[in-house]
């Protein structure tokens, strides 16, 4: 392993626990741990490898289900006793069908406390599952079946209906021109297949430069 890797602290089992998550939701997927062999597999073939604790062996994720992950990004913590491993997933990550291991809920917060990224990221992905789906009359299947000059048509006239608002001091305006602003740019990002997570890096490396 090279000098990163050397760091990880694994436990008295030889293992240290991996943590799943959609890299562009930002959702976490699962909860599973990697031994030093399962890590390396999973950094040379760029997809999850885990060590299953109640067979004792390597299992690949989505070998048998095609449920694969493909790694965007893995980081360990501060106390390099823990991985981050941030995925792009076909299909579900929990073995009963669900997108995530994490579905049941013990508290939610109140409405109106969800991130702006947060938002961001579940508004992606309702406009991926249109993409892919195309429910007959949704708004969304329309600007995907008009084609790519539509949707850029639609992003300049709300571009346009922004700087008015502005203009006019209108804030009131200016909050809803915005959110259609930013739910149309949603839609030509997928159409143009340039995920949102590679929006927020650009503006994370502008950020710390």
């Amino acid at each position: 392993m090279n000098d990163s890797l050397n760091k990880i602290k694994f436990d008295e089992k030889g293992l240290v626990p991996a943590i799943v998550q959609d890299a562009s939701t930002k959702k976490v997927l699962t909860l599973a741990y990697m031994n030093a062999e399962s890590l390396n597999l999973s950094i040379e073939k760029g997809e999850t490898w885990f060590y299953s604790r109640s067979r004792q062996e390597l299992w690949h994720k989505g070998g048998t289900s095609g449920n694969t992950q493909r790694i965007i990004e893995m980081r360990y913590d501060c106390d390099q006793d823990a991985i981050l491993v941030e995925v792009e997933p076909e299909g579900p990550a929990c073995h009963k069908g669900n997108e995530s291991c994490f579905e049941e809920s013990i508290y939610k917060a109140e409405e109106g406390s969800v991130t702006g990224s947060s938002i961001l990221s579940q508004l992606e992905k309702v406009i991926a599952d249109r993409f892919d789906q195309r429910p007959e009359g949704a708004y969304t299947t329309y600007l995907f079946e008009e084609g790519v000059d539509k949707i850029l048509k639609k992003v300049g006239e709300e571009a346009a209906e922004v700087i008015i608002a502005a203009k006019n001091r209108d804030k009131e305006e200016l909050k809803w021109e915005s959110a259609d602003l930013l739910y149309h740019l949603l839609v030509l990002l997928k159409e143009q297949d340039l995920p949102l997570s590679q929006v927020f890096q650009t503006l994370e490396e502008r950020h710390y430069k």
